[in-house]
């Protein structure tokens, strides 16, 4: 698998990243197990995972897996801190926060440190300067190696960046983990210019539209689909519609034409956009996950990307299209 430069900086990842989210609950650890092990057989690097990811258990079966499976410095490990559940604060940002649910994270990884640490949400209530003086203090006490931020806007993303910019010393930011696919496309009108103007590297997540783009929705709701599970109605159904659809059907049209699953079209489309350095492939099975390792090898001729990209334009206009004119 191609390693990719993270942003603006020495360090290297795979072009895929594998995700976590369900490990511990909808993923038993036996099927971790195997997933991660196929991911790093095939050349992945990049784990993903969060504190409040099944409440811990995501980062529990990680670390457990860190210490037989595969080995610590084989793999790029990276977290998320700043969500609270449980709390009628659902953002916490504050340093206190912070720095206690790195040590947590560390403890439940079993390692002295992660790779890339992400600040999973913008937290309104809490001073920016607070909060990156914390993540300056994570880096620099060697329990984080870099640091990146996840679903911040266009605005949010360039004042943090620019904030760490602005003194020597201070930890750069060099990821941003945003929702983005063929059925997603809002962080082309702010967050990738300006992740591309401040050297920032970008890991989609959710690259097939929550599962609508493997086209298992086209014939209806299967019954062991998350469209059908009451934790997952509401994330899919926003793309259900006619829209999504219409996407949907162009991508199997290509998928037909190039011998290949629509689900490798839609990842092999997401992960060659600019900025992008890894698209989080997550999968309940190790067989779910062969589907993604497999489309690796896929790349999209020129005329079929443009043709996804025309029928999936998202719509842009002032001020964003004012400014890029």
């Amino acid at each position: 698998m191609e390693q990719r430069r993270l942003g603006a900086t020495g360090l290297y990842v795979s072009r895929l990243a594998l995700g976590t989210m369900t490990w511990g609950r909808d993923t038993d650890e036996d099927d971790a197990s195997s997933q991660l092990k196929a991911f790093v057989e095939a050349g992945g690097t990049l784990i993903d995972t969060a504190d409040v990811y099944v409440e811990g258990e995501s980062e529990r079966v990680v670390g457990r897996l860190l210490q037989g499976v595969v080995r610590r410095e084989d793999v790029v490990v990276a977290t998320k801190a700043v969500s609270r559940r449980g709390s009628d604060r659902g953002r916490d940002a504050s340093r206190g926060h912070l720095l206690t649910a790195l040590d947590a994270s560390l403890e439940r990884l079993q390692t002295p440190y992660v790779d890339l640490w992400q600040l999973h949400a913008w937290d309104a209530l809490t001073p920016l300067e607070e909060t990156f003086a914390a993540v300056d203090v994570a880096v620099s006490s060697g329990r984080v190696r870099y640091a990146g931020i996840s679903n911040y806007n266009g605005w949010q993303t360039a004042k943090a960046a620019t904030w760490q910019r602005a003194w020597p010393g201070r930890a750069p930011v060099v990821a941003t983990q945003m929702e983005y696919s063929l059925l997603q496309r809002g962080i082309e009108r702010e967050v990738v210019p300006a992740a591309l103007d401040l050297g920032i590297g970008i890991l989609p997540w959710s690259p097939l539209g929550r599962g609508v783009l493997t086209g298992k929705y086209r014939g209806g709701t299967p019954a062991d689909s998350r469209a059908a599970s009451p934790d997952y109605q509401r994330f899919v159904a926003p793309y259900l519609d006619d829209r999504a659809q219409r996407i949907v059907g162009a991508v199997m049209t290509a998928a037909d034409g190039l011998g290949v699953s629509p689900l490798a079209v839609a990842l092999a489309w997401v992960r060659d956009r600019p900025g992008v350095v890894a698209p989080i492939v997550g999968a309940r099975t190790a067989g779910q996950l062969k589907g993604s390792l497999d489309a690796d090898d896929v790349t999209l001729p020129e005329e079929i990307r443009v043709a996804l990209d025309d029928v999936s334009t998202p719509s842009v206009g002032y001020p964003e299209a004012w400014s890029r004119s």
